[in-house]
């Protein structure tokens, strides 16, 4: 099993439309960046790409590069998942936190799950996401931006298939779970 963690934060703009977990939320200011700044999709991006040993998702879709401008991070989340399925890497789950005063996020925490879980072709009972405030601390508490943690967990496929490894006498042959009689 593979273990990783990401973490993102954007400042909040007057101008800009909230998103947060592919969900279009009803507020006056809105997170600034080069994509949609979609924190908590962001911080599961890294935490993916991370358990794979995959970079981060900054040498994935630098900033610098025009064809991100603006871009659904929802669609970015969807090229990291066929990335890892290239890699044969399974999600065996992913959980997220929002961190931000305001606006209340309940209301929208259910959809944000739906959409990483329809992104990346997991059942919603492998997503949780939820969020919580900094009861008025730090740049979170005074409103100046919204951060996210996320932390997932990976299998490789490739664990669950016989291969050179096992040599010829098949899964007696290696020296891991020591299955009998396989």
């Amino acid at each position: 099993m593979r273990v990783g963690m990401g973490y993102d934060v954007h400042k909040l703009v007057e101008g800009r439309r909230l998103i947060l977990g592919g969900v279009e939320i009803p507020w006056e200011k809105g997170l600034l960046g080069h994509s949609d700044a979609d924190v908590v999709v962001h911080a599961i991006m890294d935490a993916l790409l991370g358990a794979a040993a995959l970079r981060d998702i900054g040498r994935h879709f630098p900033d610098t590069d025009p064809q991100y401008k603006g871009i659904s991070s929802i669609k970015l989340l969807k090229e990291v998942g066929a990335l890892l399925e290239k890699e044969m890497y399974v999600i065996n789950n992913i959980d997220a936190t929002i961190i931000a005063q305001k606006p209340k996020l309940l209301p929208f925490i259910d959809q944000m799950a739906a959409n990483v879980a329809a992104a990346l072709h997991l059942e919603e009972n492998q997503v949780n996401i939820k969020a919580t405030t900094e009861e008025g601390l730090g740049f979170t508490g005074s409103q100046e931006g919204i951060s996210a943690h996320a932390v997932c967990a990976l299998t490789s496929a490739l664990d669950f298939m016989r291969d050179d490894r096992m040599g010829d006498k098949g899964c007696q042959g290696c020296s891991g779970c020591k299955k009998e009689g396989v």
